[in-house]
Protein backbone atom coordinates (compact mmCIF):
# COMPACT_ATOMS: atom_id res chain seq x y z
CA UNK A 1 0.00 0.00 0.00
CA UNK A 2 2.54 2.32 -1.37
CA UNK A 3 -0.11 5.12 -1.50
CA UNK A 4 -1.63 5.29 1.99
CA UNK A 5 1.07 7.70 4.15
CA UNK A 6 1.82 6.24 7.41
CA UNK A 7 4.03 9.00 8.99
CA UNK A 8 3.43 12.61 9.64
CA UNK A 9 7.31 12.92 8.33
CA UNK A 10 6.54 12.06 5.03
CA UNK A 11 3.30 14.64 4.44
CA UNK A 12 6.44 17.10 5.17
CA UNK A 13 8.39 14.94 2.18
CA UNK A 14 5.99 15.10 0.09
CA UNK A 15 5.70 18.99 0.25
CA UNK A 16 9.46 18.90 -0.52
CA UNK A 17 9.53 16.67 -3.50
CA UNK A 18 6.07 18.40 -5.45
CA UNK A 19 7.67 21.58 -4.62
CA UNK A 20 6.77 22.80 -8.40
CA UNK A 21 3.63 20.90 -8.46
CA UNK A 22 0.28 22.27 -7.14
CA UNK A 23 -0.86 20.22 -4.01
CA UNK A 24 -4.80 20.10 -3.41
CA UNK A 25 -5.94 18.34 -0.47
CA UNK A 26 -9.39 17.69 1.29
CA UNK A 27 -10.16 15.38 3.85
CA UNK A 28 -13.17 13.06 5.05
CA UNK A 29 -14.67 10.00 6.44
CA UNK A 30 -15.31 8.51 2.83
CA UNK A 31 -17.44 5.87 4.33
CA UNK A 32 -19.20 4.24 1.79
CA UNK A 33 -17.60 5.65 -1.70
CA UNK A 34 -20.71 7.07 -3.76
CA UNK A 35 -21.46 8.71 -6.95
CA UNK A 36 -21.48 12.31 -4.72
CA UNK A 37 -17.96 11.45 -3.41
CA UNK A 38 -15.86 10.28 -7.06
CA UNK A 39 -17.45 13.47 -8.20
CA UNK A 40 -16.16 15.80 -5.58
CA UNK A 41 -12.76 14.03 -5.87
CA UNK A 42 -12.27 14.30 -9.37
CA UNK A 43 -13.47 18.11 -9.00
CA UNK A 44 -11.30 18.01 -6.18
CA UNK A 45 -7.71 17.06 -8.76
CA UNK A 46 -8.83 19.05 -11.34
CA UNK A 47 -7.65 22.31 -8.83
CA UNK A 48 -3.73 20.94 -8.98
CA UNK A 49 -1.37 18.31 -9.89
CA UNK A 50 -1.64 16.11 -6.50
CA UNK A 51 -4.64 14.98 -4.54
CA UNK A 52 -3.84 13.95 -0.84
CA UNK A 53 -6.81 12.88 0.59
CA UNK A 54 -7.24 12.87 4.78
CA UNK A 55 -9.07 10.20 5.79
CA UNK A 56 -10.39 10.03 9.29
CA UNK A 57 -9.71 6.99 11.25
CA UNK A 58 -11.94 4.36 13.01
CA UNK A 59 -11.80 6.44 15.85
CA UNK A 60 -12.45 9.74 14.66
CA UNK A 61 -15.51 8.77 12.14
CA UNK A 62 -17.17 6.81 15.53
CA UNK A 63 -16.57 9.97 17.31
CA UNK A 64 -17.94 12.00 14.54
CA UNK A 65 -20.64 9.97 12.82
CA UNK A 66 -22.14 7.36 15.51
CA UNK A 67 -25.06 7.90 17.67
CA UNK A 68 -26.59 5.75 20.44
CA UNK A 69 -30.08 5.91 18.63
CA UNK A 70 -28.88 4.64 15.52
CA UNK A 71 -28.82 0.49 15.22
CA UNK A 72 -25.89 1.58 12.90
CA UNK A 73 -22.50 2.07 14.30
CA UNK A 74 -19.92 3.97 11.48
CA UNK A 75 -17.89 3.23 9.93
CA UNK A 76 -19.09 0.47 7.77
CA UNK A 77 -15.81 0.18 6.45
CA UNK A 78 -12.53 -0.14 8.63
CA UNK A 79 -9.83 2.57 7.40
CA UNK A 80 -7.79 0.26 5.73
CA UNK A 81 -10.37 -0.25 3.37
CA UNK A 82 -11.75 2.83 3.07
CA UNK A 83 -8.19 3.89 2.16
CA UNK A 84 -7.57 1.51 -0.44
CA UNK A 85 -11.15 2.68 -2.13
CA UNK A 86 -10.17 5.98 -2.34
CA UNK A 87 -6.88 5.19 -3.73
CA UNK A 88 -8.22 2.95 -6.40
CA UNK A 89 -9.93 6.27 -8.32
CA UNK A 90 -7.34 7.54 -10.56
CA UNK A 91 -7.80 11.17 -9.14
CA UNK A 92 -6.66 10.39 -5.78
CA UNK A 93 -2.75 10.30 -5.57
CA UNK A 94 -2.06 9.76 -1.67
CA UNK A 95 -4.33 9.15 1.81
CA UNK A 96 -3.06 9.56 5.28
CA UNK A 97 -5.13 8.72 7.99
CA UNK A 98 -5.50 11.23 10.82
CA UNK A 99 -7.16 10.47 14.00
CA UNK A 100 -8.16 14.08 15.24
CA UNK A 101 -11.03 15.74 15.18
CA UNK A 102 -10.20 18.20 12.87
CA UNK A 103 -7.52 18.11 9.77
CA UNK A 104 -5.29 20.80 11.25
CA UNK A 105 -1.98 18.65 11.62
CA UNK A 106 -2.48 17.07 8.40
CA UNK A 107 -2.56 20.59 6.67
CA UNK A 108 0.24 21.59 8.98
CA UNK A 109 2.51 19.30 7.85
CA UNK A 110 1.54 18.90 4.25
CA UNK A 111 0.77 23.17 3.42
CA UNK A 112 -1.05 22.35 0.65
CA UNK A 113 -1.73 24.89 -2.24
CA UNK A 114 -5.44 24.42 -2.27
CA UNK A 115 -7.63 22.69 0.00
CA UNK A 116 -10.68 21.81 -1.30
CA UNK A 117 -14.45 20.90 0.73
CA UNK A 118 -18.07 20.10 -0.38
CA UNK A 119 -20.19 22.62 -1.33
CA UNK A 120 -22.32 22.05 2.08
CA UNK A 121 -19.65 23.43 4.07
CA UNK A 122 -18.80 27.30 3.92
CA UNK A 123 -15.84 29.26 5.26
CA UNK A 124 -17.14 30.41 8.50
CA UNK A 125 -18.17 26.59 9.34
CA UNK A 126 -14.29 24.93 7.95
CA UNK A 127 -12.78 23.80 11.40
CA UNK A 128 -9.68 24.20 9.45
CA UNK A 129 -10.23 28.17 8.44
CA UNK A 130 -7.25 29.74 10.68
CA UNK A 131 -4.74 26.59 9.61
CA UNK A 132 -5.47 27.59 6.37
CA UNK A 133 -5.41 31.06 6.15
CA UNK A 134 -2.45 30.43 8.11
CA UNK A 135 -0.93 28.59 5.50
CA UNK A 136 -2.03 31.07 3.05
CA UNK A 137 -3.91 27.96 0.92
CA UNK A 138 -6.78 28.87 -1.29
CA UNK A 139 -9.76 27.52 0.05
CA UNK A 140 -12.95 26.03 -2.80
CA UNK A 141 -15.84 24.89 -2.19
CA UNK A 142 -16.91 22.15 -4.39
CA UNK A 143 -20.67 21.63 -5.67
CA UNK A 144 -22.09 19.32 -3.15
CA UNK A 145 -24.43 17.06 -5.23
CA UNK A 146 -27.79 16.54 -2.60
CA UNK A 147 -29.29 12.93 -2.98
CA UNK A 148 -25.65 11.62 -2.44
CA UNK A 149 -24.98 11.08 1.00
CA UNK A 150 -23.72 8.23 3.27
CA UNK A 151 -26.27 8.70 6.18
CA UNK A 152 -28.81 8.66 3.44
CA UNK A 153 -27.88 5.64 2.28
CA UNK A 154 -27.86 4.12 5.62
CA UNK A 155 -31.12 5.03 6.16
CA UNK A 156 -32.46 3.39 3.20
CA UNK A 157 -30.65 0.25 4.48
CA UNK A 158 -31.83 0.62 8.24
CA UNK A 159 -35.26 1.99 7.12
CA UNK A 160 -36.65 2.74 10.78
CA UNK A 161 -39.21 0.42 12.51
CA UNK A 162 -42.93 1.36 12.57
Amino acid sequence: MDFLIKERKTLQELRKKYTSKKIVATNGCFDILHLGHVRYLKAAKELGDILVVALNSDYSVRTLKSSPESAVQRPINDELARAEVLNSLYCVDYTYIFSQRTADSFLRDLKPDLYAKAGDYSLDSLPERKTLEELGAKVYFLDFHSGYSTSELIKKLDPPKV
